[in-house]
C-alpha cells in the first residue's frame, strides 16, 4: 500500500522536505551576499570620510582632543547602527545640517539594506515553496530521469531531440553538481535518494508517463525499479544495468525494458573490430543529427493503405499496432492503418544531401 502523500505545514512551507530545483538565471546566494556586504562597507566608508573631512565641526566630549580618523570611523559605525552613544556629536550648524540631509539618508539606506536582506531570505524560502507547489500541480504525464550521469545525460539529450519539451522532463540525482548541470540545461531537478518514496512522491512520479533509471549501480537500480513500480504501475519503465546477469531480476522487479550498457558497448567494440564498416553503421544509427537515424513515428494520412516497402526515403523495420511490434519479416503484404506507428531507418535531418545522379 502506498504511503500517504506529504502535507504542507501550517506556515505553508515544506519544512525539511525536498523541493524541486528549477532552472534560474539569478545570481548565486554567495555573490548576492558579497554584493550587499560591499554596499554596506561602502556606505560606512562614505560616512567616515564625510565626518573626517569635516572633523573640526565635531566635538569629542570624552577625550576632548579633537576627532581623528579612528574617531570618525567610530562615529560612523555607531551612527549607522543607530547605537548613538553621544560622546561624539556635530557642534557646528553646517555639520548638523549635513547629518540631517546626508548622514540620516545613509543611515536609513543601511537599515533598509540590513532589513531587506533578512526579509529577502525569508521571502525566498516562501517563494521557493510556492514555486515548488505550483510546479507539482502542473506535472502530469512527464518523464522522470533517475540518475544524471553520462548515461542519463545522453538519454535526456535523446528525449530533447525527440521533441519532448524541457518542462516535461524531471531529473533526480543524489549529486548536487548533477542537479546544477540539469538546471543549466533548463531542466527541473531534485537532489536526493532515488529510492526514497517521499522524494519520488515529491517528484510527482505516480503521475509520470515515462521513467528512465540510469543510476550506475545495479543494486540501486533494482531497488529503484521496485519502488517506482509500486508507486506507478502504468508508466513505461526503462532501466540501465551494467551486468547482464541482473537482467532477469530487473525485469521481475517491473522494468518494461532493460538495457545492458556494458554488453552493448562490448558488442559494438567487437563488431567494430571484426567488421569496421558494420560498427560504423551501427554507431551512425545510434548517433543523432548526422548520417542515418532510427525513429518511431505515426503513420500519416497519405500513407494509410500503402505497403511498408512503398514509403519513400525510409526503410521500415517494424510496425507497432495495438502496442504490439511486428518486425519487417513478419509483415508480408500488410498495409498501413490509422493509428499505426512505424520504426524506420532514414537519413538524419542534419545529414548532407547526396549528389544527384543525372
Amino acid at each position: 500500500m502506498a504511503s500517504p502523500r506529504p502535507r504542507p505545514t501550517r506556515s505553508g512551507l515544506w519544512s525539511g522536505r525536498a523541493q524541486v530545483s528549477l532552472p534560474s538565471r539569478a545570481t548565486t546566494p554567495v555573490r548576492e551576499l558579497l554584493t550587499r556586504v560591499g554596499v554596506a562597507l561602502g556606505l560606512l566608508l562614505l560616512l567616515t570620510l564625510i565626518v573626517y573631512i569635516d572633523r573640526d565641526a565635531y566635538g569629542d566630549h570624552t577625550g576632548g582632543n579633537g576627532v581623528d580618523f579612528i574617531d570618525a570611523l567610530y562615529y560612523a559605525t555607531v551612527t549607522m547602527t543607530t547605537t548613538g552613544y553621544g560622546d561624539i556629536t556635530p557642534v557646528l550648524p553646517h555639520a548638523r545640517l549635513i547629518n540631517v540631509f546626508v548622514v540620516t539618508p545613509i543611515r536609513i539606506a543601511f537599515l533598509v539594506l540590513l532589513v531587506g536582506t533578512t526579509v529577502e531570505v525569508l521571502a525566498n524560502q516562501g517563494r521557493r515553496a510556492l514555486r515548488d507547489s505550483r510546479w507539482r500541480r502542473k506535472m502530469r504525464n512527464h518523464t522522470v530521469v533517475i540518475g544524471y550521469g553520462t548515461t542519463g545525460q545522453s538519454a535526456t539529450a535523446a528525449l530533447l531531440r525527440g521533441a519532448i519539451p524541457t518542462e516535461r522532463i524531471l531529473v533526480i540525482d543524489a549529486d548536487a553538481q548533477a542537479v546544477a548541470a540539469a538546471n543549466r540545461r533548463g531542466l527541473a531537478a531534485f537532489e536526493g535518494d532515488a529510492t526514497s518514496r517521499e522524494l519520488l512522491h515529491r517528484a510527482e512520479l505516480p503521475k509520470a508517463k515515462e521513467v528512465i533509471i540510469t543510476v550506475g549501480r545495479d543494486d540501486t537500480a533494482i531497488l529503484a525499479t521496485l519502488t517506482v513500480r509500486q508507486l506507478n504501475r502504468g508508466a513505461h519503465l526503462v532501466v540501465a544495468v551494467r551486468d547482464s546477469l541482473n537482467l532477469p531480476l530487473v525485469r521481475q522487479s517491473g522494468a518494461d525494458q532493460v538495457v545492458t550498457s556494458s554488453d552493448a558497448v562490448g558488442r559494438l567494440m567487437g563488431l567494430s573490430s571484426l567488421s569496421p564498416e558494420l560498427g560504423e553503421v551501427i554507431e551512425d544509427l545510434l548517433s543523432a543529427g548526422d548520417g542515418l537515424e532510427v525513429v518511431q513515428r505515426l503513420v500519416t494520412r497519405d500513407e494509410e493503405g500503402r505497403r511498408p516497402d512503398e514509403l519513400e526515403g525510409e526503410k521500415v523495420l517494424g510496425i507497432v499496432r495495438n502496442r504490439m511490434l511486428r518486425r519487417y519479416y513478419e509483415l508480408g503484404t500488410e498495409t498501413l492503418r490509422t493509428g499505426d506507428e512505424v520504426v524506420v531507418v532514414r537519413k538524419a535531418a542534419g545529414a548532407p544531401r547526396s549528389p544527384r545522379v543525372e
